[in-house]
């Protein structure tokens, strides 16, 4: 596949969480997207529906695979980590009462507003 011109494809795929799309631009060696598409074809379907059924399929593989669960609990872990970092470094700067951060975060035009000193 090395050395070949790919063909770029837009598949949108549908989040049921959001009742919307996402687009994915997937980049594929002309062999493999003739293959895709006849494939594709023969099944009566579209590619969008074709890649969809693809990135399902790949989904409900990885999530077959035995240490796929515990790189997931690590990534969380870390995502928790850095939350909780940025959450100490705003409280850092405004404090840990959470009325202090919400009175902070105001503009600075509206409470200039309501003591009349705008100019």
């Amino acid at each position: 596949m090395g050395g070949h011109t790919n063909t770029e494809e837009e598949i949108s795929v549908t989040d049921p969480n959001k009742n919307g799309v996402k687009t994915l631009g997937i980049k594929l060696p002309p062999e493999l997207h003739a293959q895709f598409a006849l494939v594709a074809q023969l099944d009566g379907i579209s590619l969008n529906d074709a890649a969809l059924r693809a990135v399902e399929l790949y989904v409900a593989t990885k999530k077959e695979e035995p240490d796929f669960a515990q790189r997931a609990a690590a990534a969380l872990a870390e995502i928790e980590k850095e939350a909780a970092a940025r959450r100490g470094a705003i409280e850092g700067l405004f404090g840990t009462n959470p009325e202090q951060v919400a009175e902070a975060a105001k503009p600075a035009t509206s409470r200039s507003r309501k003591a009349g000193t705008e100019g």
